[in-house]
């Protein structure tokens, strides 16, 4: 590695406090690699090799059986995946994919568990990961089981406009085929529920998705945030 790739890596808030030896330890056998978009990363089934940080981009976690496939999760810079495989020493249990040209950091497993077991730093930081993991998936269990298709989209729609500054305007961050997969429902039926949202002023241009009544939105999703809160 680099070292200006060092640099970049060493000021990862997962490395914050570790003990340099175990830091050295971590990076021996590291990676910093960038991988065009719709590149594998990991794949569901295959056993657990690395730790992937995601310096830089945006990646895709999604599962297969039979002729189906599904969006788990995406997320950026600054997350990891996949934790619990790695710690576990198991199998991968999703796969995951660059949906951009992204700059990912691969720490070799064992290296990992030993500095797990070694280091409460990085002991602390992995858990706190998985914590942050877990409450995401009931979360997620919570809006598929207890809202219909058109609340979970509006509830997407009101928490993305809030991470995008509130504007009542922005752009999809990825195309509606994940939305919908990340949604649970299919693309057409995306495309329904966008049109059932016409009489609460949801427009859609393409990616560019416009909020023209949040009242009348937010009274529709009813938001909880216990579901949708991210801080919660």
């Amino acid at each position: 590695m680099r070292n200006e790739d060092l640099e970049v890596v060493r000021d990862n808030p997962l490395l914050e406090g570790v003990a340099p030896a175990v830091v050295e330890s971590l990076l021996r056998g590291a990676f910093l690699q960038r991988f065009p978009a719709h590149v594998d990363l990991a794949r569901e089934g295959e056993p657990a090799d690395f730790l992937h940080v995601i310096i830089e981009g945006q990646v895709e976690l999604f599962a297969r059986h039979n002729d189906r496939e599904t969006t788990v999760s995406v997320i950026g810079q600054g997350q990891s995946f996949i934790v619990a495989a790695v710690l576990l020493d198991r199998m991968y249990l999703k796969s995951a994919r660059a949906m951009v040209q992204s700059r990912v950091l691969l720490l070799p497993a064992d290296a990992v568990r030993k500095g797990f077991a070694e280091d409460a730093a990085l002991a602390r930081h992995l858990a706190c990961e998985l914590a942050c993991a877990y409450r995401v998936v009931v979360k997620e269990l919570k809006n598929q089981k207890l809202r219909s298709n058109l609340e979970r989209l509006a509830n997407w729609l009101l928490v993305r406009d809030a991470e995008t500054g509130g504007k009542g305007r922005f752009a999809l961050p990825f195309d509606k085929k994940v939305l919908a997969a990340r949604l649970g429902m299919a693309p057409e039926v995306l495309s329904r529920s966008f049109a059932a949202l016409a009489p609460y002023r949801v427009t859609v241009a393409g990616a560019d998705i416009g909020l023209h009544d949040i009242a009348a939105l937010k009274n529709l999703a009813r938001p909880c945030p216990t579901i949708d809160d991210p801080t919660v």
